[in-house]
């Protein structure tokens, strides 16, 4: 008798409910890896092979900017970038400007940096002492400013003695005559505070006539500590009623405030006729002559004790002083024997 064979058992199907959750389960750790990847994609470094300076975000939108910084080897893809700003959504929008990028800069820190808007500093540095025609053609110069050039003569000109020699700080695009106004505002505000803090005694009528004499100090000397005793000579001058005799003041009215002259002084120059030529006019000049900084004018307003009416330079870059004319005449002969040796 042959024996019965067992019908074939039809394998068993996973039900519907286990599928899906081996499905769920496939898709949670695809998910997990992929957001693995992508969270070192956001937080490594970046392949920036050297600290880069790159302008960003001002002719489109994120999509602009994630290019750039892609063409510029900042961050890997494009897509980084904008997946990583519209997942990290902040307050803090993204800012144009020039942005300093250092090498292997995270796509984290990327993002940060342009949210924070800390944007390049440009620095520009007015020397004490340039007249406003000087500073115009400084401003002008500079290739980080925007904006018409400004005008280094005529009547638009800003007023010798308005703006404050000093360093500032700018962004990369900011406009020259804003930076004119600044200036103009740190003067206005120093004078101020100087002028309330003047010594008592000081014979000046206005903090316009500190200005202006500051401007002489300015000149006359590149001494920082002479300035308060080149102040106490032309206040002791002016006490007496003579003339200041001040060089700088001729100078001047010859360049029109233009620069250097560059050759001496003749006796013809020092009779021009000027309300600035000090070796014509008794008291101050008609205004400032340059543009004086912060311890000209503290100078001014606190000059030292002095009975000093002259002085001349010492031929080490510095001033010899006098009380007396047969001092002060000893003190000439002895510059020009030093000159006279110079130029043998």
């Amino acid at each position: 008798m042959t024996p019965k064979v067992p019908a074939p058992v039809p394998p068993t199907r996973p039900s519907l409910g286990r599928r899906l959750l081996w499905a769920a389960a496939l898709v949670i750790l695809v998910s997990a890896a992929l957001a693995w990847v992508g969270y070192h994609r956001y937080v490594d470094a970046g392949p920036l092979a050297q600290d880069t300076t790159l302008v960003v975000g001002r002719d489109g939108g994120l999509q602009r900017v994630a290019q750039t910084l892609a063409d510029a080897g900042v961050i890997r893809g494009a897509l980084d970038f904008v997946a990583a700003v519209r997942l990290t959504e902040s307050e803090q929008v993204i800012k144009a400007g020039e942005y300093a990028f250092p090498a292997h800069i995270s796509l984290k820190d990327t993002v940060a940096l342009l949210r924070s808007g800390k944007t390049v500093v440009h620095r520009l540095t007015v020397p004490e002492g340039l007249t406003s025609a000087q500073i115009m053609a400084l401003i002008n110069a500079d290739p980080a400013l925007s904006g018409a050039p400004l005008p280094t003569q005529g009547p638009e000109r800003p007023a010798d003695g308005s703006l404050l020699p000093a360093t500032y700080n700018f962004a990369l695009g900011d406009d020259r005559a804003l930076m004119v106004e600044r200036m103009r505002a740190e003067m206005r505000r120093t004078v101020a505070r100087i002028w309330a803090g003047r010594a008592e005694g000081v014979a000046l009528k206005s903090p316009e006539d500190m200005v202006t004499l500051a401007s002489l100090v300015e000149k006359e000397t590149g001494v920082p500590a002479e300035r308060p005793h080149i102040a106490a000579v032309f206040y002791n001058r002016l006490r007496l009623g003579m003339r200041l005799q001040s060089d700088p003041t001729v100078i001047y009215i010859l360049t029109d405030g233009a620069g250097p002259l560059g050759r001496p002084l003749t006796h013809a120059d020092l009779a021009v006729d000027s309300p600035y030529n000090t070796y014509k006019v008794t008291g101050l000049p008609a205004g400032p002559i340059a543009n004086p900084g912060r311890e000209a004018l503290r100078a001014v307003a606190n000059p030292m004790a002095s009975d000093d009416l002259y002085f001349v330079a010492d031929g080490s870059g510095g001033h010899a002083f006098a009380a007396t004319l047969d001092a002060h005449n000893r003190n000439v002969a002895n510059w020009r024997d030093l000159r006279e040796k110079a130029q043998r």
